[in-house]
């Protein structure tokens, strides 16, 4: 029987991280917090990092915003590669997208690489919200 060894030179891969808090404002700073930990982990430079938490702010700030009264909103981040993804959510009672022609929205269209919106039925007449990010190192080719 041949037990293979986990190849020593690769570093390991992050694994996702989630943060689920009540979705009020005074919350957020915790999951800036966080977004800011993972970027430094993953090298970004201080503008990447400063772009990132702002970014991350921008997104828990509109789904609190759209957010049911007592619910949670939940916000992953998947670090590796120079990336780091963030997909937030929370349940809210309208089915509505978060508005793109606003400031805020325009602001974390230019702090990340990517955005993008969804809404999709949930139970108890909620529906889901959720809003997804990419953010790229600047030491990343095309970065």
């Amino acid at each position: 029987m041949t037990v293979s060894q986990p190849d020593s030179t690769s570093e390991p891969a992050i694994p996702p991280v989630e943060v689920r808090i009540a979705a009020t404002a005074v919350q957020i700073s915790a999951v800036r917090a966080v977004a800011a930990d993972l970027a430094m982990r993953e090298d970004f430079d201080l503008d990447a990092i400063a772009d990132l938490k702002l970014a991350v702010d921008e997104v828990c700030s509109t789904l609190v915003r759209l957010a049911a009264p007592g619910v949670v909103l939940s916000c992953e981040f998947r670090p590796g590669a120079g990336e780091i993804t963030v997909r937030a959510g929370v349940l809210s009672a309208s089915e509505a997208l978060p508005r793109k022609d606003s400031f805020g929205w325009q602001v974390l269209s230019t702090l990340a690489d990517s955005v993008q919106a969804s809404v999709e039925p949930a139970q108890g007449g909620f529906h889901l919200v959720r809003i997804e990010l990419a953010k790229r190192s600047n030491s990343v080719v095309g970065g």
